[in-house]
């Protein structure tokens, strides 16, 4: 059990990592290697399978490390960002590093990021040093195999030290624009770059302008494409309670059927089907493997994802979403439509500045019947001023509500659920728009 000093000097390593600027970019990758040199290069001592995608990454990331831990596998998972602790975003076989680990590994590391920094114009990032610190971890455990999670993109990410034997590329949509272009073209050759030497790629199903820099990179590294629609796919899907039940066809050709999955959504399913394929990989060393249709069953049945279309209270029912982008939220919006029969639907919704905002209250329209708009806590989160005025353009100015405060916003809206035949049951609230909101909205139920 963790004692109140040993949380005292996690909370103060968290300060010190939040102090390099939680937000700060940079894609200059000779700092972290330098770092991870100074290190021992630990990155070189497991098996990786590396993840991006516009939408589903963390999602894939999970269900891929339970699917493999299920198969007897030691697992790390590094995934971002995260939704109440820093600690959260390392794991060793399926659960968050302790706030004691995550302090020592930090002592161990800073010494030598300290150099860094002093060899570098700029100092090394909050997730460059994060990174470092999984990679110590996942070394000194040792793992097997480690799930990552790209931080932004790929080519320039810190994570892409890695040269991983499996690549997955979920859905590729337009996001993070500032940093990695404006057409698919160019989000899909930056994402590319996590393919390397005699590689294989997993890859969901893709607009053709995001899959031409995928299939030019394969051909250009020698990289093996693994295509979902082509070597494998989901082959049927019914709705079951708390999740659903999935007949899946592998790489491998063989079938899985009656495999639940106990996370809600059509894009889960994809999520599902992805992990699957990747797992084949890493088993068959590169080949795809038929594997023990029981094992992925358990494996896939232990699978969580915080945050994503998760029930944090009945009566009414809330949920809460980290979709943080158009095609995000149309994914949403559509297992709610699916999935829930809600007689009336309080959507709580707060976004980050560099976000198209026009997009994801286009998504939500159809489905939300009041919209309470309020902010997270990070920095660069959209004044609740601003959002709510451009709210009021989507909806009708009526069903707008503004609540800067978070916990006041959630009170509103379980309030504006509880009104009139509403009270009587039915009525649902969807806490959504960034991973921050969908975070600070976790902590504050939790109390």
């Amino acid at each position: 059990m963790t004692t109140p000093e040993e949380y005292a000097e996690y909370y103060a390593v968290e300060a010190a990592l939040q102090s390099r600027g939680y937000t700060r970019v940079n894609f200059d990758m000779n700092r972290i290697k330098r770092l991870l040199e100074l290190l021992g290069d630990p990155q070189k001592s497991f098996r990786a399978v590396h993840v991006t995608g516009t939408n589903g990454k963390t999602s894939m990331a999970r269900l891929t490390e339970s699917l493999l831990r299920a198969h007897g596998l030691r697992t790390g998972r590094f995934t971002s960002p995260h939704l109440d602790e820093a600690r959260e975003r390392i794991s060793v076989d399926g659960e968050p590093i302790s706030p004691e680990r995550f302090a020592a590994l930090y002592h161990e590391v800073a010494p030598l990021a300290s150099m860094v920094d002093d060899e570098f114009d700029e100092p090394l990032t909050y997730f460059e040093v994060v990174t470092a610190l999984a990679f110590a971890g996942f070394a000194d455990a040792p793992v097997d195999v480690a799930v990552v999670e790209v931080g932004v993109g790929g080519e320039t990410d810190a994570t892409n030290v890695l040269g991983a034997e499996v690549a997955m590329i979920g859905p590729i949509g337009l996001d993070h624009t500032r940093w990695l272009g404006e057409t698919l073209t160019d989000i899909a050759t930056m994402k590319a770059g996590i393919i390397h030497k005699g590689a294989n790629l997993v890859t969901a199903i893709q607009d053709p302008e995001a899959m031409i820099p995928l299939v030019e990179r394969c051909h250009a590294v020698g990289a093996s494409l693994v295509a979902q629609g082509r070597k494998f796919d989901v082959l049927d899907r019914a709705l079951a309670v708390g999740g659903q039940s999935l007949t899946l066809q592998g790489p491998s050709g063989a079938v899985y059927e009656g495999v639940y999955v106990p996370l809600h959504g059509a894009f889960q399913a994809q999520n599902a089907v992805m992990a699957l394929a990747a797992t084949e990989l890493i088993l068959g060393s590169g080949q795809p493997k038929t594997l023990d249709g029981d094992v992925v069953a358990e494996g896939f049945a232990d699978a969580t994802s915080p945050g994503r279309l998760e029930r944090l209270r009945s009566a009414p029912t809330i949920l809460v979403d980290a979709a943080h982008n158009e095609l995000g939220m149309k994914a949403t919006a559509a297992a709610i439509t699916e999935e829930f029969a809600f007689s009336r639907l309080i959507g709580l919704i707060g976004m980050s500045g560099d976000k198209d905002v026009q997009g994801m209250l286009e998504a939500l329209r159809p489905i939300c019947d009041y919209l309470v708009v309020s902010q997270s806590s990070v920095e660069r989160a959209m004044p609740t001023a601003t959002l709510a005025r451009l709210a009021r353009e989507v909806f009708e100015p009526e069903q707008v509500i503004a609540e800067p405060r978070l916990a006041d916003a959630i009170e509103r809206a379980v309030a504006l659920a509880e009104e009139g035949e509403a009270a009587y049951g039915g009525a649902g609230i969807l806490i959504t728009g960034s991973v921050y909101t969908a975070g600070d909205a976790r902590k504050l139920l939790s109390r």
